[in-house]
Formats: C-alpha cells, sequence, structure tokens
C-alpha cells in the first residue's frame, strides 16, 4: 500500500482536491502523481487516498456539490494517469467523519461507495475503511464491513481500536469495543477476505521502545486469537442450533423466488397471513448472543 501526505503541511489548510484555490488544487495532484510513479516502482497494489482536510467547519467557506466535482475530478485524473502508465494499481478511499477537519467530505463507508458510483472508473476505486473512524461517529463497523463486502469494494482495511464517539484514539487491534472486534473478524474470516489487515494504530506516548514492539505484535496476537474463537463459535453444534432456531438460514432464501406475479397471487403471504402467531415466535437471539459471547471469553 502507498498514500500521499496532503494534510500536514499548512498548504493545505483548506484542501488539498478540494481546496478553494486552484493552484493548491493542481499541486496536490502533481504530487500524488509523483508518489504514484514511486508506488508503483516499489510494487504497491493499493493507492489509499484519505482526505483529512477536505471538508470545512464554517456552511459558507464551501460549496460541498462544487467540491465533489472538484474530488471526482481528481479521482477521474488519477485513475487515467494509472491507466496510461499500466500500472497494476488500485485507489481505496479512506472515510473520517471529522479530525482535523471539523467536517470532512466522504465521512462514512456508505458516503465513499455512493461517490465511487460517480466516477469514470468506479471499477479501480474501492474502500479502506478504519475501526476508528466509523466507531467515533457511533456507527457499527462490521456492518459497514459487510457493505464494502457486499460491493465487491473492500480493497484495504485498517485495524486498530476505539472506545465510543470521541477523538480518533489508533488503540491497537482489540482494545476499545471487544465485541465488534469479534464481529469484525468473524465476518473478515468467513467471507474469505484475501486482502491485507493492516494495523494503523499508534503506540501510547508511555512505552519505551519495546513496548512500541509489544503493542504491534499485540495487535496480531488479538486478530489471530479472535479469529480462532470465530472459528469456534462457527463450529459449534450449539451455535449451528441456535442459528436455526434463529431462523437464519431463512434469510438466504429469496422472499419472492415466485416473482410478482406469484407474490400477488399467495394468499398466504397476506390475506391469508396470522399476523398475531407470527408476532409471537421468539427469535433466540439472546442465546445466539451469549453463546458468542461465551466463545469471546473463552469459556466454551
Amino acid at each position: 500500500m502507498a498514500t500521499t501526505n496532503l494534510f500536514t503541511h499548512p498548504v493545505f489548510k483548506d484542501g488539498a482536491f478540494t481546496a478553494n484555490d486552484r493552484d493548491v488544487r493542481r499541486y496536490a495532484l502533481r504530487k500524488t502523481i509523483r508518489n504514484i510513479d514511486l508506488a508503483a516502482e516499489l510494487g504497491a497494489t493499493v493507492y489509499v487516498a484519505w482526505g483529512g482536510r477536505e471538508g470545512a467547519e464554517s456552511g459558507a467557506a464551501k460549496d460541498v456539490r462544487v467540491a465533489l466535482d472538484r474530488l471526482k475530478e481528481a479521482f477521474d485524473l488519477l485513475g487515467e494517469y494509472v491507466e496510461t502508465q499500466g500500472y497494476d494499481l488500485r485507489f481505496a478511499i479512506e472515510p473520517k467523519p471529522n479530525e482535523p477537519r471539523g467536517d470532512i467530505l466522504l465521512p462514512t463507508v456508505g458516503h465513499a461507495l455512493a461517490f465511487i458510483n460517480s466516477l469514470e472508473r468506479p471499477d479501480r476505486v474501492g474502500v479502506n475503511p478504519e475501526v476508528g473512524h466509523e466507531q467515533m461517529a457511533g456507527l457499527n463497523f462490521p456492518h459497514g464491513i459487510a457493505q464494502a463486502l457486499w460491493h465487491g469494494k473492500l480493497f484495504h482495511i485498517d485495524l486498530n481500536g476505539q472506545s465510543g464517539i470521541k477523538y480518533d484514539q489508533d488503540l491497537r487491534f482489540g482494545a476499545g469495543d471487544l465485541r465488534q472486534a469479534f464481529w469484525l473478524v468473524d465476518l473478515l474470516e468467513s467471507a474469505g477476505y484475501d486482502g491485507p489487515r493492516h494495523f494503523d494504530f499508534k503506540p501510547p506516548r508511555t512505552e519505551d521502545l519495546s513496548g512500541v514492539w509489544a503493542s504491534a505484535a499485540a495487535c496480531m496476537r488479538n486478530y489471530l486469537l479472535l479469529a480462532e474463537r470465530a472459528r469456534a463459535f462457527r463450529a459449534d453444534p450449539d451455535v449451528v442450533a441456535a442459528l436455526t432456531a434463529a431462523r437464519l438460514p431463512e434469510l438466504a432464501l429469496p422472499t419472492a423466488q415466485d416473482g410478482l406475479a406469484g407474490l400477488l397471487a399467495d394468499r398466504d403471504a397476506f390475506e391469508d397471513f396470522d399476523v398475531d402467531t407470527a408476532a409471537r415466535r421468539g427469535m433466540a437471539f439472546e442465546v445466539l448472543d451469549q453463546l458468542a459471547m461465551e466463545h469471546l471469553l473463552g469459556a466454551r
């Protein structure tokens, strides 16, 4: 993976690809193109784009509709350059809701996926979601990853830890919301995701050099431990039975395999459907969730 720093230097105080200043936008594109050459030379296959300064704090400071025009223009030009050069390189947009910008454009996975559909080369662009970035907006990270996988757009992923809605903590993976970390690993492993598992975290300033390396090792160990727990969870006969009781296998069945005409002709689907009986059916979700908790805690 490679990327370009378009956020640290004060020249990017109003953004890079969406800066009001046209000269800054042209500089940002040339800087990125130069780094794309370097990325290709070093064998990178994914180019991550985090627009940490793209956005605004004041409503009058940025016409968001026009800024999105400029953002689309930038990705279209970069895609054209990569294809012209014959590089085996795909782009991965990294969403984040805020920090350092008060309100960043493309703040979530959903925003990024919608934006990608507008591009001239959407097949070349995907997403690089980060645990903390979605969780600091109060979102369910595994749900966002599931949608990215559903679209075939999970090109890269940043794994770390976050404790709720606050600043971007970048804790080691597994710290913070351990349950979401468990469901995330369960999803990645069961879905057959074969892309990079990248740990974008910051060791605390309390640590010496050995503590830094211990923190890095802990990220990898926690992922492997959670993968082991997830496999045991899926293989547990009690879990299989609970999934059946929760009627999860039914979700994979088409709702109207008989088509619209068949649906409209089926009296059991509406006219003769016993709503009250259906409403009394339990879903057994608590049993299923407790089994997951026991596997996560190593009690099974």
